[in-house]
């Protein structure tokens, strides 16, 4: 029921409020300008700074990508959430884009989440339910209102609590090498 909703909302290009595998999150559709524009407005960040998507499948992942390095599928397999920045991207917004083109992309394996991308068929901007520069919240309890009011859709799971962390980022380079950004 909160999928098929949240899925309305979505292809109508609004944003949602919704727990993921680490943090509580705002979403929206990652092939959508005007949905990235409400999230950049509601958060207030700069709009130079890049989002992350999730997506639900390494089938997924590669529509909008345009190679997933060898080293890269090991740590596809690891049940930790990790999001990795990939240099290029094709069919994406370009405003969630990083300046340089690049995009981080989180293979999802929570169970709300995967349900959720895969009944809208296409990749989830993924960014922290907070003002910039503030602490991320944790629990639902943990949003400011301003926030709530700002999406068009709450997901309804108020007692969900992920990982607690955030997810471990690795960069791929330009070259193909791996860096660690965050553990």
């Amino acid at each position: 029921m909160y999928i098929q909703k949240a899925v309305s909302y979505l292809r109508e290009e609004k944003i949602i409020l919704y727990p993921t595998d680490t943090i509580w999150g705002i979403g929206g559709d990652a092939t959508s300008e005007k949905a990235a524009e409400k999230i950049f407005r509601l958060k207030r960040r700069k709009t130079n700074q890049s989002f992350i998507i999730l997506v639900d499948s390494i089938q997924m992942l590669k529509r909008y990508v345009f190679e997933i390095p060898p080293m890269v599928n090991k740590l596809l397999e690891i049940p930790y959430p990790t999001t990795i920045i990939y240099p290029k991207s094709r069919c994406l917004a370009p405003n969630i884009l990083g300046e340089d083109g690049s995009i981080g992309i989180r293979l999802i394996r929570h169970k709300f989440c995967n349900d959720l991308i895969r009944e809208f068929g296409k990749p989830i901007i993924s960014t922290s339910a907070n003002i910039s520069g503030e602490k991320s919240p944790v629990e639902f309890r943990d949003i400011r209102r301003k926030i709530q009011a700002g999406v068009d859709y709450i997901i309804p799971l108020y007692e969900w609590v992920g990982n607690k962390v955030p997810s471990r980022i690795i960069r791929i380079t330009k070259s193909g090498e791996i860096e660690t950004l965050r553990h």
